[in-house]
């Protein structure tokens, strides 16, 4: 394995063979050749005998074709969104530019490191295995270094380098893997942000010229990669902290089984924030609640969503607060909370349910402000829970609408959900609603007998119709079933 680092790599005039697959004819990348011009003839005109030769004019077209295929991968690079995609169009248009068929990468962690690999024509299996390398030995790892970080690396042939580890020399017989070559992505910024990894399924290397093209695509790509990476960053943050605002568990109650599902959208696509929680009451009883919040009053966009979801966590402690103190009263809890809305987050709208629950008895009182009507799923089918007609909260002067009371049979679940499932089940609200319960109703008896399964099983069967990665809606779900 021969390392190159940055005070001793082949400089950019290196030339490559002539004639060589995928170069310029013998001239890099981006180095205008020096051109022979032409020659006053004895009478004071041109004599064009010293005009380009044909070999040179070959090698203007080659360079030509070499930044032509530059751009055309750096545009798709461009193109790509978010962090998964851009990676892999790393891999691929590295691949691509070096003659390789396989290749790896892996990004540098916050500490050191690399991390999860991602591959390029490589199962999950060989991603494995080449995990195995042990850190001495990697040569992912030597591209992710802070100090002494070579400027490229490659072997002709892995498995009988003598510069390879044992266990990397195994391996590359194993897998098939013939020359390799690896780059790091870095900026001076940040440092090194990732390295890749390209093989040959036969002993060999790229050419010069090869070298050159992927050497700057690489240089184009780390920028952009290190915008990626920080967005990433930031979304998992936040996703993380939003997850916080939510319970980490649910409560236990004789004669009560929850679950609950939770496919929040990404902050940057999403207008609002759902919640859900399962209240245990200091009289034995449990209070279930799902809900969303709004962004920044009507017509709010994504722009609004990061403040939205920190209106859902006070909403939603606020709402725990007013279940402790009147929870058998849903109306009143509801109405307490329009209260606090209009008063504290006069620009927001909500929309909740709240039910009061006595597990032993199977007793339900609930009430709804805008919402989605529960569903109850019982042995015989599904059926809605009918919740008077009410304006989200926030949205009138005063809020008001009467409870509803009723008694589940043993083995009955009921359904909480927010509006983003409906709206996922069907191209309408009223739609989807009928889809979601049908679903339900239609569930096998293994899945609907365990409200977890139960919960996965409508989310797997309520087609997504949106583009994945840009739903604008959570998907929330609470399953409460009785024993």
């Amino acid at each position: 394995m021969n390392e190159s680092h940055p005070s001793t790599a082949v400089p950019s005039t290196t030339t490559a063979e002539p004639g060589e697959p995928g170069c310029a004819g013998g001239l890099t990348v981006l180095d205008l050749p020096d051109l022979p011009g032409p020659v006053d003839a004895p009478d004071g005109t041109a004599d064009d005998r010293t005009a380009p030769s044909a070999v040179v004019q070959d090698r203007l077209a080659g360079r030509l074709s070499d930044i032509t295929s530059l751009h055309e991968h750096t545009e798709r690079l461009a193109r790509a969104r978010g962090l998964t995609a851009t990676l892999d169009t790393v891999l691929a248009s590295g691949a691509a530019l070096l003659g390789a068929r396989r290749g790896m990468l892996v990004t540098r962690r916050p500490g050191g490191g690399p991390g999860q690999p991602v591959g390029f024509n490589l199962d999950r299996a060989s991603l494995g295995a080449l995990e195995t390398v042990p850190a001495e030995q990697s040569l992912l790892a030597r591209l992710l270094r802070e100090l002494d970080r070579p400027a490229h690396m490659h072997s002709r042939d892995l498995a009988e380098d003598p510069a390879i580890g044992a266990r990397l020399r195994e391996l590359a017989v194993h897998l098939g893997l013939g020359g390799a070559y690896g780059l790091p992505l870095a900026t001076d910024e940040d440092g090194p942000l990732a390295a890749a990894l390209w093989f040959y399924d036969e002993p060999g290397e790229p050419t010069g010229c090869q070298r050159e093209l992927a050497r700057h695509y690489c240089e184009i790509a780390a920028p952009l990669l290190a915008k990626q990476l920080e967005t990433d960053r930031i979304a998992r943050t936040t996703e993380a902290l939003r997850r916080g605002l939510l319970p980490d568990r649910l409560p236990r109650a004789a004669g009560l089984r929850l679950a609950a599902r939770l496919v929040p959208a990404g902050l940057e696509r999403s207008s609002g924030s759902d919640w859900y929680d399962a209240i245990p009451l200091p009289d034995g009883t449990i209070g279930l609640t799902v809900g969303s919040v709004s962004g920044d009053g009507p017509g709010a966009g994504p722009g609004s969503a990061p403040g939205a979801a920190a209106a859902m966590g006070r909403v939603r402690a606020a709402l725990r607060a007013y279940a402790v103190l009147e929870g058998e009263d849903p109306v009143s809890v509801l109405g307490d909370l329009e209260l606090l809305l209009k008063t504290t987050e006069p620009t927001r709208t909500a929309t909740a349910v709240y039910a009061w629950v006595e597990p032993e008895e199977r007793r339900i009182t609930l009430a709804g402000a805008g919402h989605c009507p529960p569903v109850l799923v019982g042995r015989h089918g599904a059926e809605f829970v009918e919740t008077s007609l009410s304006a989200p909260l926030g949205m009138l002067t005063c809020w008001e609408a009467p409870g509803v009371g009723f008694t589940a049979e043993r083995g009955d679940t009921l359904l909480l959900y927010t509006e983003g499932l409906a709206r996922r089940c069907g191209p309408t609200l009223h739609t989807g609603q009928a889809n979601l319960r049908r679903a339900a109703a239609d569930a096998p008896r293994d899945v609907r007998i365990d409200p977890d399964r139960l919960c996965a099983h409508l989310l797997a069967v309520c087609p997504d119709r949106e583009t994945p990665g840009t739903a604008t809606d959570d998907l929330m779900l609470l399953a409460a079933r009785f024993e």
